[in-house]
């Protein structure tokens, strides 16, 4: 829809520009024969002749550009109308500060319900995410398999329920919920992958650093030989340099999956989020990824989702939605 809107206002706009220039173009002709005729019958000499000419020409441009003013006008009020809004938008959720820290060692799903508006997602589900394991959960599109780790982010609150953290060193049954923890210190515990992953025009390296600012090149290349990828970018000719152009339309599906599965693996959290990791993934490319996620994984809890069950078989404990 907004490209078509966007189709038709080019298309209206240069409607716009080619009738003003066509008026110019017609002045001009004009000018130029009154003005000839005026100069052959002897009522005004050359400068006479020249001088109007060259006026009206030279004015054609502020005439042109006032002409097009109209449709710039529009676009800066509707863009700036856009940036303001997006200015003065509220968070979903607030940030939260001034907690007490909270070390990761479980989460835990009581009674969650949620919808969308007036479609309900979830409804009573509850999960025990125990520590240092991999949970596998699978399900058809649509089942809430996302929604449920976008609630485990805090990007959206629980409309029933109770979604917490079990504390380190504290009783199983000691859980803070996540509405009282600093968001700042539930981002730190929590790797969220997600399933498209989002790239900026810029290096490999520049792109997975996102996840660790001030990672170093050598973690880097670790994360990156965790996802399988540091091979692939050694074969390029600028290597971690080679830019991944606007929103990664140089890569494939599948090298910016892996990409951020590299970036899930520096942040280096207690507890991963995967959301179809390997969803575009030919099959012997997704059998090295989740042997390395299986290795990799010792003393993290993992949330594993997918729908295709071959994913989930790393997985110490498999649940349906």
């Amino acid at each position: 829809s907004l490209l078509r809107h966007q189709s038709e206002l080019n298309r209206v706009t240069g409607l716009n520009l080619a009738i003003a220039n066509t008026f110019l173009l017609l002045f001009d002709v004009l000018m130029v024969a009154v003005a000839g005729w005026l100069y052959l019958s002897g009522k005004v000499e050359f400068d006479g002749f020249l001088l109007p000419v060259l006026a009206l020409m030279s004015s054609f441009g502020p005439v042109s550009a006032l002409a097009s003013l109209g449709t710039t006008l529009q676009n800066t009020i509707a863009s700036g109308g856009r940036v303001l809004d997006l200015l003065e938008e509220k968070p979903v959720t607030e940030e939260i500060t001034g907690e007490p820290s909270v070390e990761f060692a479980g989460a835990q799903c009581r009674n969650v319900t949620f919808s969308y508006g007036d479609e309900n997602v979830l409804r009573n589900f509850s999960l025990s995410i125990h520590e240092n394991r991999i949970i596998g959960i699978v399900g058809e599109s649509g089942c809430g398999k996302s929604t449920l780790m976008k609630l485990l982010m805090r990007f959206w609150s629980v409309d029933k329920g109770r979604i917490g953290i079990v504390k380190k060193d504290a009783e199983a049954s000691k859980i803070v919920d996540i509405e009282k923890i600093n968001t700042a210190n539930l981002r730190e515990m929590e790797s969220y992958m997600t399933q498209d992953t989002e790239m900026f025009k810029d290096t490999i390296a520049n792109n997975i650093r996102i996840a660790k600012l001030d990672a170093t090149q050598e973690e880097i290349e670790a994360a990156c030989r965790k996802a399988s990828l540091h091979d692939w970018i050694m074969k390029l000719p600028d290597g971690y340099d080679t830019n991944v152009g606007e929103l990664g339309d140089t890569l494939s599906g599948g090298e910016k999956q892996r990409i951020g599965l590299a970036r899930a693996f520096l942040h280096d959290a207690p507890f991963m989020l995967l959301d179809e990791p390997t969803s575009n993934l030919d099959s012997l490319n997704e059998a090295v990824i989740l042997k390395a996620l299986k290795e990799e994984s010792k003393g993290k809890t993992v949330l594993l989702v997918s729908h295709r069950k071959s994913t989930v078989r790393v997985a110490d404990v498999e649940i349906a939605m």
